[in-house]
């Protein structure tokens, strides 16, 4: 193919509404685009998760159900004006002892020193010790064993020496 043979191919399509011309002549082949190909936008997808069949809406919880929790609150905030409170760094779930069989770290009742590990705070897989910040006597062990934990949920509640 000449090389004018190109050029006037080139001349015709920029002049024209054509966009695309093929050619092809023997084993070469020549596409010629006046305008690429649109990109189409990527497409954000948005899941929904569908409401059970026969489910109900959800309702607000019944008052008696939230009595408990206002009395742990309570007690918490009655023992936090004892001692100073050791909050989860975290979130995760809290494990009193390094391992099923072993006996917990910390107890009500212990005494303690700052740099003491209180706990284990699993969080993804990983072990974070939760040592103690102040030298004192364990007054309240505020979480169950295998329970998760929020970030800065109160833990233990310690009274300083």
């Amino acid at each position: 193919m000449d090389l004018t043979v190109i050029e006037k191919l080139l001349k015709l399509i920029s002049e024209s509404e054509l966009n695309e011309v093929s050619i092809e002549e023997g084993n070469l082949k020549v596409k010629v685009k006046k305008y690429a190909d649109p990109v189409p936008a990527p497409v954000e997808q948005v899941y929904y998760a569908a409401p059970a069949a026969g489910a109900a809406p959800a309702a607000a919880p019944a008052p008696a159900a939230t009595a408990p929790v206002a009395a742990d609150k309570s007690a918490e905030a009655s023992a936090a004006g004892k001692g100073e409170t050791i909050k989860s760094p975290i979130v995760g779930t809290f494990y009193a002892a390094p391992s099923p069989q072993d006996p917990d770290f910390v107890k009500a009742g212990d005494v303690v020193k700052k740099g003491d590990v209180l706990c284990i705070v699993e969080a993804m897989k990983i072990m974070n010790e939760i040592e103690s910040e102040v030298s004192g006597k364990i007054v309240k062990v505020l979480v169950s064993n295998a329970q998760p934990v929020e970030f800065d949920q109160p833990l233990f509640i310690i009274e300083p020496n």
